[in-house]
């Protein structure tokens, strides 16, 4: 099994896909990667070479932040988003759509669950039936 950035790579893939399973590596980096380091990118993962592993490996730590710097980087930039009081940080703070989305309908994952909220039901005046 090859363990490249802190991460087991699944065996049975091929390189290109199962390099996707390290956080800030995605198809282009993937494929980038595989062609500086000369590896086949239809090869599967249990029939690298120990030299075509560490090359892979020496690529990433060269080139790519990946995994624990990346998501220390990201909340770092959100903190300092959130400190200067930018419209984008009091949207991070206060837990809403950051890029301009509509909140009236939507949003569901960002909101979390519905609130309950009184009278929002019948409408004043109205008898039931």
């Amino acid at each position: 099994m090859a363990r490249i950035a802190g991460i087991d790579l699944p065996k049975e893939k091929k390189v290109v896909i199962s390099l996707q399973y390290i956080y800030g590596i995605g198809r282009t980096a993937s494929q980038d990667i595989l062609a500086s380091s000369d590896v086949n990118p239809d090869t599967k993962v249990k029939d690298l070479t120990e030299q075509e592993v560490s090359k892979i490996r020496e690529t990433i730590d060269k080139e790519y932040k990946v995994e624990g710097d990346l998501r220390r980087e990201i909340n770092l930039n959100i903190k300092r988003l959130i400190e200067i009081g930018c419209r984008r940080g009091v949207r991070h703070r206060r837990s809403l759509p950051v890029r301009g989305q509509r909140t009236r309908t939507n949003a569901r994952t960002k909101r979390g669950l519905r609130k309950t909220v009184a009278g929002r039901g019948q409408k004043r005046g109205a008898t039931k039936k």
